[in-house]
């Protein structure tokens, strides 16, 4: 009964906090007009997308090019995973939200980067690749087999963002704290609920990751006040 009560809890904090898990940044971009310290490529890693450093519109964010292109894995991958296998939907809900409030992001990116009108490229990408996925068993299982290592390729690429630019002070650390609880609470109810394995993994290694953007995120935040303090 007890384990009961801790599994609604762990779902529905889950659910509430992603509601808003990407406000603080989609409200930070908005007052600073500025992309500054936030990945693109990490954003449509987490969505679906993959880097490919030779083909692809070309998409300016920070001080370079980098290039975009072709279905792969992230929270569309996820959600359709565990709709596909009939999974509790307690489970999952929160995906739908999240992948709403990236769009958002995403085209708030692409808007202070001067490049808004690719959003109806990448529109096109990602609808045809969800109806791609659900043709045949084998590609969804395949596409969850590898979206582990394409969500932590998200992760890397918002770190090496950070590196680069030595700045976090467009990053919400609200937002990436309140992700990296949510991967947490999901590493229990998924022990509990479907114990799928994939799944599991995928939750572990997006909590280290998280705690590791965050923490960097903080690094810079203090040293650049220190930095300020200095300099007053």
């Amino acid at each position: 009964m007890e384990s009961d009560k801790v599994l609604h809890v762990a779902n529905f904090s889950t659910l509430f906090v992603c509601m808003v898990l990407k406000f603080p940044q989609i409200f930070v971009l908005i007052n600073a007009k500025s992309t500054t310290g936030i990945s693109l490529n990490s954003l449509l890693l987490e969505l679906t997308g993959s880097l490919d450093p030779d083909t692809g519109p070309e998409l300016h964010w920070l001080s370079g090019k980098d290039r975009v292109v072709g279905l792969q894995h992230g929270f569309i991958v996820f959600v359709t995973y565990q709709m596909y296998y009939d999974y509790p939907p307690p489970t999952y809900l929160e995906y739908p939200i999240l992948i709403a409030q990236d769009v958002i992001l995403m085209l708030l990116i692409l808007h202070y980067n001067g490049s808004l009108k690719q959003s109806l490229i990448y529109a096109v990408v990602f609808v045809g690749g969800w109806q791609l996925l659900t043709v045949q068993k084998w590609i969804i299982d395949l596409a969850m087999s590898l979206c582990t290592f394409i969500s932590a390729g998200s992760k890397f690429a918002q770190l090496q963002c950070l590196w680069q630019s030595k700045d976090s002070g467009q990053v919400s650390a609200l937002s990436w704290g309140m992700a990296t609880y949510t991967c947490f609470a999901r590493i229990y109810t998924t022990s509990v609920t479907t114990g799928d394995m994939q799944v599991l993994v995928r939750f572990i290694v997006m909590a280290l990751l998280n705690s590791w953007v965050l923490a960097t995120v903080m690094y810079y935040r203090k040293r650049a006040g220190e930095v300020q303090k200095k300099q007053d």
